[in-house]
């Protein structure tokens, strides 16, 4: 079979199972070498790719729930999204979620997702309590920061490297409505849009869209996006999306004229330094989910996501020099995206550190990924690094230059039996074992 990340590129042929139990995923560990766990396909590049696949969607079950604490343990496959509609009417939310809901309970924990309030309440694994992993020799081991704590954190944002995540428990957040008060500031250049952070460093939510394509003065103008929940309103989740992408694009729509124009228009549907509206959390945060198939926007080819971390010793400068070198290439991105991160964790593969990540869409080709190894250099240069969940062409020394602790990670996965049984295409041309 032909499988793929939501980037759609790169593309292999591999054997895949769908094991039904805990039993039948011992069964396949047991029997297979080299091989990683896949869920709902959402990492874009190759963390989820290998020629041999274990696929947890069936494993898709609410197992317990404690009413007084929140506290909530599913089967590792169970979607975000089923979640949320189970609970959500009940009062109770994700603590955190990425940009889409399309992603399972296990794959949050093995990328260590992070969303719109990392600066406030951290990446996902910050909230997980314990986790269910089946190691590389069978045996079915509890980790948590009390028991096994060096495998907990390795596992958290280990790209599925330390074994097979069967269940977890974690603490949903308490929520009174299912709406969110929006409230959008226009900043005109990249010194703007920092200090509008930065004053509103105390928001639970906060995300720019940025005009990647602008240049001279209007360099990073952007528009600032920030969320509460709202206390008052239903308890709803919305009905299931019915737009979508029916086929693939073709190649040349997504040309710098098209994002020029777009990002103009976007800028400019604004009218206001400042304005705010009720919007329900679906909308705030998933806008992309309302399009399904959305990828093709791009075309067969596919694309490639470029999303960086700086840290603040950077200051404006590093973002300064990536978005300059972008507006000069003319490869500018319909999705670009700036967040502001807080303190890091413990976990050795865990991508947020204190500082600012910018995540880029481009369109897979020749120059784009020219493009990229002229951004890696920058990033690196300021101390940055890039996300494991986005990237599909990293090289070796550049991930090893932004994640010093990968020699740690490594003894841990040598010791608990993850050495030669549990790889993807990623972890390969990464230099990791």
């Amino acid at each position: 079979m032909e499988f793929h990340g939501w980037g759609r590129y790169p593309r292999i042929e591999a054997d895949a199972s769908f094991p039904l139990s805990p039993n039948q995923c011992a069964s396949v560990v047991r029997n297979a070498d080299n091989l990683i766990t896949r869920g709902l396909g959402r990492s874009y590049g190759d963390s989820s790719l290998a020629p041999r696949l274990l696929d947890t969607r069936y494993l898709d079950h609410f197992l317990d729930f404690d009413e007084i604490t929140g506290v909530l343990t599913c089967a590792a496959g169970i979607s975000l999204d089923a979640i949320l509609r189970l609970f959500v009417p009940r009062g109770w939310s994700l603590p955190v979620t990425p940009g889409t809901r399309f992603v399972t309970l296990g794959g949050a924990i093995a990328s260590d997702v992070h969303g719109k309030n990392h600066h406030i309440e951290g990446s996902f694994g910050d909230h997980v309590i314990s986790i269910e992993l089946l190691l590389g020799n069978g045996e079915r081991v509890i980790v948590s920061q009390t028991e096994k704590p060096e495998l907990f954190n390795a596992t958290c944002g280990g790209m599925g490297l330390t074994g097979v995540i069967l269940s977890a428990n974690f603490r949903l957040k308490p929520i009174r409505s299912s709406s969110i008060i929006e409230t959008t500031i226009k900043a005109s250049d990249l010194d703007a849009i920092l200090a509008a952070f930065e004053e509103n460093a105390g928001v639970t939510y906060s995300v720019a869209w940025i005009d990647c394509l602008a240049r001279g003065r209007q360099l990073g103008r952007s528009l600032l996006m920030l969320g509460e929940h709202s206390e008052e309103g239903p308890l709803s989740v919305k009905a299931t999306r019915s737009l979508s992408v029916p086929f693939d694009m073709p190649t040349g729509l997504l040309n710098r004229s098209a994002v020029q124009a777009f990002n103009m228009l976007y800028y400019g549907k604004t009218l206001h330094y400042r304005q705010s509206r009720l919007v329900h959390y679906e909308s705030f945060f998933y806008p992309l989910d309302i399009l399904a198939n959305w990828n093709r926007l791009y075309g067969k080819p596919g694309f490639v996501q470029y999303q960086f971390v700086l840290p603040i010793s950077a200051g404006s400068d590093g973002l300064r020099d990536v978005l300059e070198r972008i507006a000069a290439s003319g490869r500018g991105s319909f999705l670009a995206v700036l967040k502001a991160f807080g303190k890091g964790n413990a976990n050795p593969l865990s991508f947020p550190h204190g500082g600012f990540t910018l995540a880029l869409d481009f369109k897979a080709e020749p120059a784009v990924f020219q493009l990229m190894d002229e951004l890696d250099k920058i990033v690196i240069g300021y101390g940055g690094r890039l996300y494991l969940a986005k990237d599909a062409r990293m090289s070796e020394a550049t991930f090893k230059a932004g994640y010093p602790a990968w020699q740690e990670f490594e003894e841990v996965r040598c010791r608990y039996h993850a050495i030669g049984k549990f790889s993807s295409i990623q972890s390969r041309r990464l230099g990791l074992q």
